[in-house]
């Protein structure tokens, strides 16, 4: 069943100023007519940045809500696998005439079903696994590989004041270790899977699932982005990436070409050895952290997580757990971080610094590239 939405009218709604982006007062009605089905919506003015998709309100949460949780290791690939495939969607759909909205056409049972080992389901992805196979063979022959599937949709406004589906992303969330037991209730062992293995098995799975979404009739003439995602290990405290992505055009059956190489990677600083790209930046983070070491007595621990694009660092997140709770304490020791941050790290990147303590976040310090004056928020 095909939906649209009509845009009849402009409304104005009063809009809180604060500290927020520079908004416009108006927002746009939108109903989307389904038959006998009647739903008013609205795209906000409002867009922090480029970098940014408009969302629609209200807000459609996945068909498959809740599957990631249980299917990702860790909350950082829980985040990254959705926040990287958007980044990635940008390739195709740009942030000014696209709006985002959560899969609507993958729903719980159908990416349950494609999870499973093709002997479990009749449409399942990963590889067949017959009982009684002995769990080391199978972790070295027969491992499972795709872990998750993420689906976003991105809607177009059309001239006749509607907005339809004008794009799909998918991920494929893929796993780099394979856990297993030899017995019920024993001991877990692991079997990494080798780069060049996840890539294969990845373009496999990546070409069923694009002929699965083609046989839908309302799929059919809508461009479809997929990109593999590798997550990381189940102690991992860094997100994994994606590492390759590929673009069915509107109206082809399959892929467009060759796969696109993606060169992004999270890292953790301080490094006891690092390689010749990460050097500079672990250098001025080891100074920051001796910086932070030498204001009180009491030891703090603090861990950097550095975004990379094409071996060039964009972001680096840093963590500061605080064992005071004074909050004369807490004021004096942000200002000190806020001045370092400054002195020891590059100007040129984003820098996120979180202040937490057993109670909880203590303050947040947040300099944006190029930025001369970090903001600097005191949790009350």
């Amino acid at each position: 069943m095909s939906r649209y939405r009509w845009i009849p009218a402009m409304v104005v709604v009063a809009m809180l100023t604060g500290c927020v982006p520079s908004i416009k007062e108006d927002t746009e009605v939108l109903t989307d007519e389904a038959e006998t089905e009647v739903e008013t919506t609205i795209i906000p003015n409002m867009q922090l940045s480029e970098s940014y998709y408009k969302t629609l309100v209200p807000y459609k949460e996945s068909a498959s809500r809740g599957l990631v949780v249980s299917n990702i290791f860790t909350k950082y690939d829980i985040k990254e696998v959705e926040t990287g495939l958007m980044r990635l969607s940008q390739n195709e759909f740009d942030t000014e005439n696209y709006f985002f909205q959560e899969g609507q056409y993958l729903d719980t049972e159908t990416v349950s079903s494609w999870l499973a080992r093709s002997n479990q389901t009749e449409d399942g992805l990963n590889p067949a696994a017959p009982k009684g196979m002995d769990p080391e063979k199978r972790a070295k022959e027969a491992p499972v590989y795709l872990a998750h599937l993420v689906e976003q949709n991105y809607l177009v406004k059309t001239n006749d004041n509607k907005v339809t589906l004008g794009g799909i992303s998918i991920g494929l969330a893929l796993n780099s270790t394979y856990y297993y037991q030899k017995e019920q209730y024993g001991e877990y062992y692991e079997e990494k899977i080798s780069d060049a293995a996840l890539a294969e098995k990845g373009k496999e799975m990546a070409n069923e699932v694009i002929s699965r979404l083609r046989a839908r009739p309302e799929l059919q003439d809508i461009p479809i982005v997929i990109g593999l995602y590798k997550q990381e290990e189940r102690n991992s405290i860094v997100p994994g990436s994606y590492f390759s992505y590929n673009v069915s055009k509107a109206g082809q059956n399959g892929l467009s070409g060759d796969w696109q190489g993606i060169k992004e990677e999270y890292v953790t600083f301080p490094m006891s050895n690092p390689e010749d790209i990460y050097r500079d930046i672990n250098d001025g983070f080891q100074n920051f952290k001796q910086d932070v070491d030498k204001y009180f007595s009491n030891y703090t621990s603090v861990i950097g997580r550095g975004f990379y694009q094409n071996n060039k660092i964009q972001q680096l997140s840093i963590e500061i757990p605080i064992q005071f709770y004074g909050t004369t304490e807490v004021i004096g020791f942000t200002q000190y971080i806020s001045g370092i941050i400054l002195k020891q790290l590059p100007t040129d990147i984003t820098i996120e610094v979180s202040i937490t303590s057993v109670n909880g976040p203590e303050a947040l310090i947040l300099k944006e590239r190029n930025e001369t004056e970090p903001f600097v928020h005191i949790y009350n």
